[in-house]
């Protein structure tokens, strides 16, 4: 069997999944792509939408141990932790916490601008020529301000962006307004940053690609993995509720749901769900140019096809709580100071997992010589980097060199 007719299952049908699946097929393999929910059925429904090619500085900044505890108790401040959680979220958090200082910093900047420093070139190369064309849009990502003292607050977060290529351009005072008639008076200083883009609709964009594999030739198996058939090390078939899917490589791409199948393969993964939240605000009475990072409130705006959506927050709760109001709330108070004129007809509530591993990283590449590679841990880049990730690892599993270095996304740094 040549790499060119190789037969392979892809396991999980987001952004990442479904973008591995078809340049698998693209190279002329045979590909089944599973999922137990459907295609968008997860966190590549609920995101801000944004291609962010400049969102490759980590959370984990220097100085961010002594803010944290302020963070939390702070009722305005957007990240909420259930306490009944902490005692099982300690060892990931500590393990997390470890990274926030400038060195680590810098070289998991560096590894994700190697995910996500193309990202409008590589979801047009995806999606180009498919009925899924319609949802990518190209266009500035504004970040807004209270006024340039608060810019000049997150000079550190910028001087990385500069070094990865990402200059903004500056709108102040009432050109705010001028440019944008939506913002309130809370924002006073735009900066806006060329060469990204957006989607209109996360959820419609995936199913739209994943319709696309399906009638170019893919197989699509609505089922839930439980375990890999191995032989001699090497995988032979994936195990799934409904039976024995064969195949001769496979790749690992459901979030924060691949770390019980990683953990099978000898992967300690340490991984927690970042919940995250968003609301729509239908038929709005503002229409935004551009997708924006509110920084005051640190939630994304983005006009898209059912209305405004302003996604953000950061919960600690695991996977099995039910969303809170807390969040929601939070999210209406930040929207209302910012775009303090708006109003809408309805809105609808939604909460997901983004996949958070402990270094920031995601994991890109194969598990030893098992023949299953890992496409997973994208924490707040899964959108942005899906398309790059699908890509690079296909070329892995056909035989094609990577063109960028993959030391820094081995799985096996967790082995």
């Amino acid at each position: 069997m040549t790499t060119r007719h190789r037969k392979v299952a892809v396991i999980g049908a987001g952004i990442v999944g479904v973008s591995a699946a078809i340049w698998l097929q693209r190279s002329g393999a045979d590909v089944t792509l599973i999922d137990r929910t459907g295609p968008a059925s997860g966190t590549s429904y609920g995101n801000g939408g944004i291609l962010a090619s400049c969102s490759m500085v980590p959370v984990t900044t220097p100085g961010l141990v002594v803010k944290a505890p302020g963070m939390l108790f702070n009722p305005d401040f957007p990240l909420f932790l259930r306490w009944s959680y902490l005692p099982k979220l300690a060892p990931w958090l500590r393990k997390y916490l470890k990274h926030a200082n400038d060195k680590d910093t810098r070289r998991i900047a560096r590894g994700l601008t190697g995910i996500t420093g193309d990202s409008l070139e590589q979801h047009l190369a995806l999606a180009t020529g498919t009925v899924a064309e319609r949802f990518v849009k190209p266009s500035e990502y504004g970040f807004a301000y209270a006024d340039r003292a608060a810019f000049e607050a997150d000079s550190y977060v910028w001087e990385l962006r500069r070094e990865a290529g990402f200059e903004p351009d500056m709108v102040e005072g009432e050109a705010v307004r001028e440019d944008e008639p939506g913002f309130g008076r809370a924002v006073n200083l735009l900066a806006l940053v060329k060469g990204h883009g957006f989607v209109t609709s996360p959820g419609g964009y995936v199913q739209a690609l994943a319709k696309e594999f399906e009638n170019s030739g893919g197989t699509f198996v609505k089922s839930e993995v439980k375990a890999f058939d191995l032989q001699d090390g090497q995988i032979s078939a994936v195990l799934t509720d409904q039976g024995k899917i064969q195949c001769d490589a496979a790749v690992l791409s459901s979030g924060v749901w691949s770390k019980p199948l990683a953990d099978r393969l000898g992967l300690n993964v340490p991984m927690e769900s970042e919940r995250g939240y968003h609301i729509v605000f239908r038929n709005p009475s503002i229409a935004l140019s551009r997708p924006y990072m509110v920084t005051a409130g640190k939630f994304v705006a983005t006009q898209m096809e059912d209305g405004l959506r302003c996604a953000g927050v950061v919960e600690f709760g695991g996977l099995e709580a039910e969303a809170a109001e807390a969040p929601f709330n939070l999210i209406r108070k930040k929207v209302h100071e910012t775009f303090t004129d708006l109003t809408w007809d309805t809105t609808d509530e939604w909460m997901g997992h983004r996949p958070a591993p402990a270094d920031s990283l995601p994991l890109i590449g194969e598990i030893g010589r098992t023949g299953i590679h890992t496409a997973f841990g994208h924490h707040h880049i899964g959108l942005t980097g899906g398309p790059k990730t699908g890509r690079l690892v296909a070329g892995l599993i056909m035989g094609d060199a990577p063109n960028i270095d993959l030391q820094p996304y081995s799985p096996n740094r967790f082995a």
